[in-house]
């Protein structure tokens, strides 16, 4: 379980060995690097981050990993970022190249797109955190967002051990916006939900009355079809309504054809959403679609309560993946 809000000191007990770090031989290419093996990296502390570049709660980690990556890599720490797809335009080494690019992922990433380095590790979760001490072996991982303090702490504690000098106490003081904002946790009531019918739920129904909506469900309207991952529009004017409780909304989206865009439409209760406007959308509600990526509808301020957001995609071919919430 994360560790939300909390600051936990783990002392001096570091973890014992957990293995030896994997490596990274089935990576399909890097990026910001040459490739990086155990051997090339004994003598120094390695964090490890899977990650791939839609997932809202690994962008809410970012911030923290980057700012460890600066702060540390002088005193002998090597962030390596393994990029693991979850939907297929991720596995795309330009989508990965854009991604980085755009949010300032400037050390060392294995592009795994075949999830060989995840299997190496036998990991299932974004985001992860492993960290290697300067022996290569495995003392600390982390699944999912929180513990930002503890994983420090480690960090820390396996530099000196390594034989750093001047490795300071104190920690990282961070308040990211934008993406790496963290979630207003105590008012996030909706779950992460896939629009795929391998992974759909809560789906009221195509047409469904939007008013009547429950918390938590969604419809469609217009013409639309739905694949194993993703659901496509196949006429102009179609939307998927939903209806909410969290400050933040947000939509992973392609477009079907490499190259094209699709302009959108977001109301929030029935009205322009205003000053709940997300990065994604204008204060009347305007977005794109342009790239396959995660983009931000809402974000609301003030009071949080049951809303109902609708999305509505004035061309065709839009692929619509799963809303996730902050």
């Amino acid at each position: 379980m994360s560790l939300f809000g909390v600051r936990r000191h783990p002392g001096m007990a570091l973890l014992s060995a957990r293995g030896h770090l994997p490596g990274f031989d089935g990576a399909t290419g890097w990026l910001n690097s040459s490739p990086l093996t155990p051997e090339g990296l004994r003598g120094k502390v390695v964090l490890v981050d899977f990650w791939t570049y839609t997932c809202i709660n690994w962008l809410r980690t970012l911030a923290f990993v980057r700012a460890w990556s600066e702060k540390y890599a002088e005193q002998g720490l090597v962030v390596v970022g393994v990029h693991t797809p979850e939907f297929p335009f991720e596995g795309e080494i330009d989508n990965v190249r854009q991604a980085a690019k755009d949010m300032k992922v400037e050390y060392p990433i294995a592009v795994d797109s075949d999830y060989a380095v995840w299997r190496a590790f036998t990991n299932m979760y974004w985001p992860a955190v492993y960290l290697a001490d300067a022996d290569g072996r495995i003392r600390y991982h982390h699944f999912g967002e929180g513990a930002y303090d503890e994983c420090e702490w480690m960090v820390q504690e396996l530099l000196r051990e390594a034989g750093s000098v001047g490795v300071a106490d104190d920690l990282v003081s961070l308040v990211p916006g934008g993406f790496e904002a963290q979630a207003d946790w105590a008012n996030l009531e909706s779950p992460e939900t896939y629009l795929g019918y391998e992974q759909a739920q809560n789906f009221a129904g195509m047409d469904f009355p939007i008013q009547s909506l429950k918390l938590n469900n969604w419809a469609l309207s217009g013409d639309w079809m739905v694949e194993p991952g993703a659901t496509v529009l196949n006429q102009a004017g179609g939307g998927i309504a939903f209806r909410f409780h969290a400050r933040d909304v947000h939509l992973v989206l392609s477009p079907r054809s490499r190259g094209a865009s699709v302009p959108f439409r977001v109301l929030l209760d029935g009205e322009p959403p205003a000053a709940a406007h997300g990065l994604d959308v204008d204060g009347q509600g305007n977005g794109i679609v342009t790239r396959p990526r995660l983009y931000q509808l809402i974000r609301v301020p003030g009071t949080i309560a049951d809303r109902t957001v609708e999305i509505t995609f004035l061309e065709p071919g839009v692929e619509a993946y799963v809303f996730t919430f902050g």
